[in-house]
């Protein structure tokens, strides 16, 4: 199952990457949320081969999820694998300048099943695709309103 979502954002290529990469903020968020993250090797920036180990509820059950940042190429291109159980996601991160101060971000996810109950869990979230990817769209439409915001803020 793939996603896939873009948002055209007023700031520039640099100041939107370093915004989408702003990672103790994001974990920070997810710990706000109830989940519990942690960076594997807590030193240095994060580069191709950072490890995150997190854990989290869906559906009432606490599921182990293990994500690697796979690839980085600043400003232009972060990837992510997450593993869990019987379910594989890759997420692709790529930025696009469009011109000095206007960036187009592009999300896109796909995840695949291993075992036969993660193949059921994707084919019940496949029913309600529609539902999921509208929601996938407005969250990085926020997400790229925020980054507008902020950006607005610093300058």
């Amino acid at each position: 199952m793939k996603f896939s979502a873009q948002e055209d954002i007023e700031a520039p290529i640099d100041d939107v990457f370093a915004m989408v990469a702003d990672f103790e903020r994001f974990e920070r968020m997810a710990l706000r949320r109830g989940a519990d993250v942690r960076r594997v090797a807590d030193r240095g920036p994060v580069a191709a081969g950072t490890v995150w180990e997190t854990k989290f509820n869906i559906r009432g059950k606490p599921r182990e999820v293990t994500i690697e940042m796979t690839e980085r190429d600043d400003p232009a291109l972060m990837e992510f694998q997450a593993n869990g159980k019987g379910m594989v996601g890759i997420t692709k991160v790529d930025l696009l300048a469009l011109s000095r101060n206007r960036t187009r971000l592009t999300l896109s996810m796909s995840l695949s099943a291993k075992t036969l109950p993660a193949k059921l869990l994707l084919q019940s979230m496949k029913l309600g695709q529609s539902r999921i990817r509208r929601q996938f769209q407005s969250r990085l439409s926020d997400f790229a309103r925020e980054i507008e915001d902020r950006y607005r803020h610093r300058t």
